[in-house]
C-alpha cells in the first residue's frame, strides 16, 4: 500500500501545545524536517515555538531544535537576520543541519549572513572581546573546515575582510606557501579597500616573505616589488636593498630595475638619496643601484631595443599620405599622430625626411602638433633631446624671433621636449630649462609648449618651484596657456592630494570665464587626487554637483584616477549613474570612458557591462563605450570586445566609428594573424575607410590613429595600464587620461606614447652589459610573429596584341617572296611575318599545374604539390628580441645555458596547451620579461657582448666619427657618448605651396 502525502502539519503542530516535554521535544523534530513544505502553516506558531526556545525547563537538545525551527521559519519569510540570530543559539543543531541532504541553501544563507554581520562587527570594533562569542564560534569553525579542506584562499578571504591577520600568518606558517601571501596581497590591491587598512595588510605581509634568493630564482619577486611600488615607503625600501649587497648584488640590481618600472619619481629620488656610500667593496654596488634608480638606463635599453628591432611599415604611411588631402588640417593632424605613434621611439624620421613637401603644408597648430611629434619618435633620447629639436626651441635672449608662425614651432618644441624626458625630467637639467623658457616666453602659443612640457617631464615630481611657475602663467588668464597651466600643475603634483592646490585649482575654475582654462583644472584636480581613493571622495562629490558641466566632467575623471585599477563598487555605480543621468553628453561620455581606469586589471569585465551602453540612443555614450573597451582591454585582443567593436564600425555617427577605430587599434596591437582572426579584417577597413574620400573626416581621422596604434612603437610595444609587476602603471594611466581629450585638443594625443610599454627581453651581467645568449619560445612561432609586411600594388604587364595583317598585305607579300626565291636572294622576311603575327607565348599551363620537369627522368613531377613542412612547435630567441606579454608564459631559458635570469621570467604560467585561444585571451596581464639581470654559470668562460647598433642617418658633418670606431656595448655609461645622433634639418614649415 503507498504511503499518502502529508497534507498539514497541523497535527505535530498541536503537540507543541502539550506539557510533556516529551512530546514536546518529538514536535520540534518533527517539524525540523517538514519546513519546507509547511513553513506557512508552521508560521502562525512562531511565538509559540519562541517562547519554547526561552523555556528553562526544556532539556538543551529541545531549546537547540526549537531555535533551530524558529531560524527556518524566519529565512522562508525572508527574515535573515533573524533566522541567523535564532541560528546561533541553535547550538549543535544548527552543525547537524549542516551535513543534512536538502537543507544546503539554508545553511549556506545563514552562513553567509553570519559572514556578513561578522565582517561588519570586526570592522566596528577590533577587539574579538566585544563580538558575540556563539558568531565568533561559528566563523571559527568555517576558518577552521577550510584549513582542514585546504581551501586557503577561502580562508584568507574570509580573514582579509574580516581584519584577521592572525589567520593569514597561521595559514603561512602551516604550508610555507609564498603564493597565498601573494594572494592575500593581490585581493587587498585589487578589491578596493581603504588606503589605512591596505597600507596595514601589506606593512604586515612584508616580512612575512622569506628572503628573496638568485639560486631558486624566487617566484615572489614580483609580489614583493608591487608591495614596495605600492608602499612608496623609502624608510622599508631602502633596507630592503641594503641587505642584498654585496652577496646578492644581482638581485638588488634586478629590484631596482623592477622599482622603475613602476615607482613614481619622488620615491625613487628619496631611495637614490637615502642609500650608503658604501664601503671600498660595496662603493661600486650602491652606485650602480643610485644609476638605474634614476630611470635613464631602463630607458636608453628600451630605446636601443626599439631602435634595433624597428619593423614599421613605410608603405602604410606613404599609403595614408597618398590618401588624405594634405591642406586640411585634420588629415595633416592624424598623419603626423599616426607617424608618431608607428615610429614611437625608435628615433626613425625618415618619413619626415622623404616627405619635406607635405610637412611644409602644416601652418599654426598642425605645426606645433608636428614638431611635437618629434618628442614621441624620439621619446627617451635624452642626450640628444637638445641637439634634435635646437633648430626649433626658442632663442635664449630672444622673447619673440618675429618670424611668422615660428612660435608654433618653438612651442612644440619645448612640449617634444617634454615628451622625450617623460617621467624622467624631475629634479634634471631639462626641468630646470623648462621653466626657464616658461618664465621668459611672451608669446602664449610658446607658453603653451612650455607648460606642457614642463608637466609632462616633471610628472610626480611634487616641484613647488614648477608648481609655482605654472600658477603665475595661470593667472595671465589666457585661454590657450592657462588650458596647458591647469594641465601641467595637476601633473607636476601627481597624486599628492594636497586640499590646498586643489582648493587654489578649483577656486580659480570657478571665477574665470574661459572654457579651456577650466577644462585644463579640471583634470588638472583629477591628477592631484591620482590613487588617494577614500581621500578624493569629497572632492569627487563636490565637483559632480556643479553647475557647470567642465567641472562635473574633471568630477568624473577625479573619481576614476583616485580608484583607479581598483575596481572599487561604489565607484563604478556612480560612474553609471552618471552615464545615463546627467544632463551633458560630454559628462556622460567620460564616464562611461571613465570606467576603463577602473577595471583595466579585469579587462573581461568590461564587455559585459558596456553592453547596454554600446547600444545606447545617445551617441556620446556610445563613443565613450568604445573608449571605455579600448583603454581598458588594450593589447589583449579580447574577442568580447572586438565582437561589441566591429558593429560599431558602421554607426550612423561619425565619432563613434571614430572611437571604434581607434579603440580596435588598441585592442590589436601586437596580436597575430594567428592569434585573433580580427585582425586582418580591421585592417582592410582601415585601408577602405582611409581611401574613401566619401567618408567622415572624424571617421578617416579614428582609422588613422587606429592604424598607427595597431603598430605603434615600430610594431615593439604594447599598451598596458600596469606594469610588468603588475602594480599601476602611473605613466601609462596619466597619458591616456591626456590623450582621451584629444576630443578637444589634438595635440594631446601625443600623450598616448606615455602608455606604450616595450615588450622584449633585455638580458645584463653584473657588469650591466648585455651578453649574447639565446632562450627559448615554447610555442608556435606563426603565434607571435610579426606581420607580414604590406606589398607594394603589382604593376599588370601588358599583353602584345597580334597584329592585323590585310588579305592585300598578304598577297603582296607573297608575291615578293616568289620573286625573292626566284632571285636566288635570301630575304628575312619569315622572322619579319613572325615578328608582326604571332603573339606573346606564355608558359604552359601544364607545368604550372604539375610542377618541374625532373632533371633525371625528364619527366613532369608533382614537387609544386608536395605538402608544406610542417610548423615547429618552438623558437630560439636571442638577447634583444620582440617577446610579447602573451608569449612570456611560454619562455624557457635552457638549463645548460651559460646565462640564467635571477627571478622568473613571467609572473604567470604557461597555460596548457590544448588551446591557444586561452593563451591568448588571458583575463590579466602576463607581465614578466623586460629587463633580466642574468647569473653566469660559467665566469672563467670569455664573454662576447652586443655592440650598439650604428644610427641609420648621417652623422653631424661637423663632427665626423672616426675611421674605426671601437667596439662598444651596452654599458650605457650615462657619460659614455651615445650613438651618432640624427643630422639637424629644418622643416620648411613656412615654405607654403
Amino acid at each position: 500500500m503507498v504511503a499518502r502525502a502529508q497534507s498539514s502539519a497541523s497535527g505535530v503542530i498541536a503537540l507543541l501545545s502539550e506539557p510533556e516535554p516529551l512530546l514536546q521535544q518529538h514536535a520540534l523534530k518533527a517539524l525540523n524536517a517538514v519546513v519546507p513544505q509547511f513553513w506557512a502553516e508552521i508560521s502562525e506558531s512562531i511565538e509559540l515555538i519562541e517562547s519554547l526556545f526561552e523555556n528553562d525547563e526544556l532539556p538543551q537538545d529541545a531549546r537547540d531544535a526549537a531555535a533551530l525551527l524558529a531560524s527556518k521559519v524566519y529565512y522562508y519569510l525572508g527574515e535573515y537576520d533573524e533566522a541567523l540570530s535564532f541560528a546561533l543559539n541553535a547550538g549543535s543543531a544548527f552543525e547537524t543541519e549542516g551535513v543534512t541532504p536538502g537543507a544546503e541553501e539554508y545553511v549556506e544563507t545563514v552562513i553567509s549572513k553570519a559572514l556578513d554581520r561578522y565582517v561588519e562587527a570586526r570592522q566596528a570594533v577590533k577587539t574579538p572581546t566585544a563580538i558575540d562569542s556563539k558568531l565568533q564560534g561559528i566563523i571559527e569553525g568555517i576558518l577552521r573546515r577550510c584549513i582542514r579542506d585546504g581551501e586557503y584562499k577561502q580562508a584568507i578571504g574570509i580573514a582579509l575582510e574580516s581584519h584577521r591577520l592572525d589567520v593569514i600568518s597561521d595559514i603561512y606558517k602551516l604550508t610555507k606557501d609564498t603564493s597565498l601571501l601573494s594572494y592575500a596581497m593581490d585581493a587587498v590591491l585589487d578589491a578596493g579597500s581603504s588606503l589605512s587598512y591596505r597600507d596595514e595588510i601589506l606593512h604586515f605581509l612584508l616580512p612575512l616573505f622569506p628572503p628573496a634568493s638568485s639560486k631558486d630564482r624566487s617566484p615572489h619577486v614580483h609580489s614583493i616589488t608591487r608591495l614596495l611600488v605600492t608602499l612608496g615607503s623609502p624608510e622599508l625600501t631602502i633596507p630592503f636593498l641594503t641587505n642584498f649587497v654585496p652577496n646578492e648584488k644581482l638581485l638588488a640590481y634586478q629590484f631596482a630595475f623592477d622599482l622603475v618600472e613602476g615607482g613614481a619619481q619622488d620615491f625613487l629620488e628619496s631611495i637614490r638619496g637615502g642609500l650608503p656610500e658604501g664601503t671600498e667593496e660595496t662603493k661600486d654596488i650602491f652606485d650602480k643601484i643610485r644609476e638605474i634608480l634614476a630611470g635613464q638606463r631602463s630607458v636608453k635599453l628600451y630605446l636601443e631595443f626599439l631602435r634595433r628591432n624597428n619593423k614599421t611599415d613605410m608603405l602604410i604611411l606613404k599609403h595614408t599620405k597618398e590618401s588624405l588631402e594634405p591642406r586640411s588640417s585634420i588629415y595633416h593632424a592624424a598623419l603626423t599622430l599616426q607617424n608618431s605613434f608607428m615610429h614611437a621611439g625608435t628615433t626613425s624620421d625618415v618619413f619626415l625626411r622623404e616627405n619635406l613637401e607635405w610637412l611644409g603644408l602644416a601652418s599654426n597648430w598642425s605645426k606645433f602638433s608636428a614638431t611635437a611629434a618629434l618628442g614621441v619618435i624620439h621619446k627617451g633620447h635624452f642626450n640628444e633631446g637638445m641637439n634634435i629639436l635646437g633648430p626649433y626651441l626658442p632663442q635664449q635672449g630672444i622673447p619673440d624671433s618675429g618670424i611668422p608662425g615660428a612660435a608654433y614651432s618653438e612651442g612644440g618644441s619645448l612640449y617634444a621636449l617634454g615628451l622625450i624626458n617623460a617621467g624622467c625630467g624631475s629634479g634634471q637639467e631639462i626641468e630646470g630649462y623648462l621653466r626657464d623658457a616658461l618664465k621668459a616666453a611672451t608669446n602664449e602659443v610658446v607658453q603653451h609648449g612650455a607648460a606642457l612640457g614642463l608637466g609632462v617631464a616633471g610628472m610626480g615630481g611634487k616641484n613647488t618651484d614648477a608648481y609655482d611657475e605654472l600658477k603665475s602663467t595661470l593667472y595671465n588668464d589666457s585661454a590657450v596657456s592657462g588650458e596647458a597651466a591647469g594641465y601641467a600643475m595637476g601633473l607636476v603634483m601627481l597624486g599628492t592630494g594636497n586640499l590646498e592646490y586643489a582648493d587654489e585649482m578649483l577656486q580659480y575654475a570657478r571665477e574665470t570665464a574661459h572654457e579651456k582654462i577650466i577644462r585644463g583644472l579640471a583634470i588638472g584636480l583629477a591628477l592631484i587626487f591620482y590613487g588617494r581613493q577614500e581621500q578624493a571622495d569629497k572632492m569627487a562629490k563636490d565637483l559632480l554637483a556643479e553647475k557647470d558641466p567642465i567641472l562635473r566632467y574633471g568630477g568624473v575623471y577625479t573619481l576614476a584616477l583616485a580608484y583607479a585599477g581598483t575596481a572599487d563598487n561604489a565607484a563604478i555605480r556612480k560612474l553609471l549613474h552618471v552615464a545615463v543621468s546627467d544632463t551633458s553628453d560630454d559628462v556622460r561620455r567620460a564616464a562611461v570612458t571613465a570606467l576603463a581606469f577602473l577595471l583595466f586589471k579585469n579587462p573581461s569585465q568590461v564587455p559585459r557591462i558596456v553592453q547596454l551602453l554600446s547600444e545606447s540612443y545617445n551617441p556620446h555614450v556610445r563613443c565613450g563605450a568604445t573608449l571605455a573597451l579600448g583603454i581598458a582591454c588594450a593589447g589583449t585582443g579580447l574577442q568580447d570586445a572586438i565582437d561589441i567593436l566591429q558593429p560599431m564600425t558602421k554607426d550612423g555617427t561619425d565619432f563613434v566609428r571614430q572611437g571604434a577605430y581607434i579603440a580596435l587599434g588598441m585592442i590589436l596591437v601586437q596580436q597575430s594573424e594567428a592569434s585573433s582572426p580580427a585582425l586582418a579584417p580591421t585592417r582592410a577597413a582601415y585601408n577602405k575607410v582611409i581611401s574613401n574620400k566619401h567618408e567622415d573626416p572624424m571617421a578617416r581621422f579614428g582609422a588613422v590613429l587606429g592604424q598607427g596604434l595597431i603598430d605603434a612603437g615600430g610594431r615593439n610595444v604594447t599598451i598596458s595600464l600596469q606594469s610588468r609587476a603588475g602594480s599601476r602603471n602611473t605613466s601609462a594611466i596619466v597619458g591616456m587620461v591626456l590623450f582621451c581629450q584629444f576630443w578637444y585638443w589634438y595635440p594631446l594625443a601625443h600623450c598616448a606614447s606615455l602608455a606604450f610599454e616595450p615588450t622584449g627581453i633585455v638580458g645584463l651581467d653584473e657588469h650591466l652589459r648585455a651578453p649574447v645568449f639565446e632562450f627559448v619560445s615554447n610555442a608556435r612561432p606563426s603565434l607571435f610573429a610579426y606581420p607580414k609586411p604590406t606589398e607594394p600594388p603589382k604593376k599588370e604587364a601588358v599583353t602584345k596584341v597580334a597584329t592585323a595583317v590585310l588579305s592585300t598585305t598578304a598577297k603582296a607579300k607573297a608575291r615578293e617572296k616568289k620573286k625573292a626565291a626566284a632571285e636566288g636572294e635570301q630575304m628575312d622576311i619569315d622572322d619579319k611575318e613572325k615578328k608582326d603575327v604571332e603573339m606573346k607565348v606564355e608558359d604552359s599551363p601544364t607545368a604550372e599545374k604539375h610542377g618541374d620537369i625532373s632533371p633525371i627522368t625528364g619527366s613532369i613531377s608533382n614537387l609544386a604539390d608536395a605538402a608544406p613542412a610542417p610548423e615547429p612547435t618552438s623558437e630560439t630567441l636571442s638577447n634583444f628580441s620582440r617577446v610579447t606579454p602573451a608569449q612570456m608564459g611560454h619562455i624557457t631559458f635552457p638549463p645548460d645555458g651559460r646565462y640564467q635570469p635571477v627571478r622568473l621570467v613571467a609572473t604567470q604560467p604557461a597555460p596548457s596547451r590544448r588551446s591557444f585561444k586561452s593563451v591568448l585571451s588571458t583575463e590579466k596581464y602576463a607581465g614578466g620579461g623586460g629587463i633580466l639581470l642574468l647569473i653566469d654559470q660559467r665566469p672563467s668562460e670569455e664573454s662576447s657582448y652586443i655592440e650598439l647598433s650604428v644610427s641609420a642617418v648621417p652623422p653631424v658633418e661637423e663632427e665626423p666619427l672616426p675611421a674605426n670606431p671601437p667596439a662598444r656595448n651596452i654599458a650605457l655609461d650615462p657619460d659614455a657618448p651615445e650613438a651618432a645622433p640624427p643630422e639637424p634639418f629644418e622643416y620648411p614649415f613656412d615654405h607654403d605651396t
